[in-house]
């Protein structure tokens, strides 16, 4: 049985939008059933590796009604089947369950959503900036976010190198 029939008969409510472009197999998502999609993909399908995880900000994209997508890229290591998830979360709390459970390199990379979009993942070890400054507030990949920033290195301590 294929990846995509086995989600159909396990989670027919769901709600999965399933689409393919070349060898890309995609699911869409709906956020309350992300944790038991991807549990289900781990330990029955054996999608044992989360080669990425990243987000898209669609504020201002013609036609969309979420503000952020979250894409979870899969990799079966056994079959070489590859798998993206797409998943949507809006303002003013964008928060997901964090995938740290299941796999261990989500760490770093729901670190970096958190630094760059303001997505929060629940349940997450250790959830704290990991590309900007701790006293930084803004989040530089959202669409809003101006090109020239919002002059917040005023409060950033001048670092000086030492001759030697």
């Amino acid at each position: 049985m294929s990846t995509e029939e086995a989600l159909k008969s396990q989670f027919p409510q769901a709600g999965l939008v399933f689409s393919q472009f070349r060898d890309n197999h995609r699911i869409g998502v709906p956020a309350a059933q992300l944790m038991d999609i991807l549990t289900f993909l781990k330990n029955v399908h054996h999608f044992d590796m989360l080669a990425e995880l990243t987000a898209v900000d669609y504020l201002e994209y013609e036609g969309s009604k979420d503000r952020f997508g979250v894409v979870y890229v899969l990799v079966n290591t056994q079959s070489g089947e590859r798998l993206v998830l797409k998943t949507h979360v809006n303002d003013p709390d964008p928060v997901l369950p964090s995938v740290y459970p299941l796999w261990k390199a989500a760490d770093w990379l729901e670190r970096e959503v958190f630094d760059m979009f303001g997505i929060s993942f629940s349940g997450h070890p250790d959830l704290r900036r990991i590309l900007s400054p701790d006293e930084f507030t803004a989040f530089p990949l959202r669409k809003d976010y101006p090109l020239k920033g919002r002059g917040e290195r005023h409060n950033f301590p001048v670092l000086t190198r030492s001759d030697g």
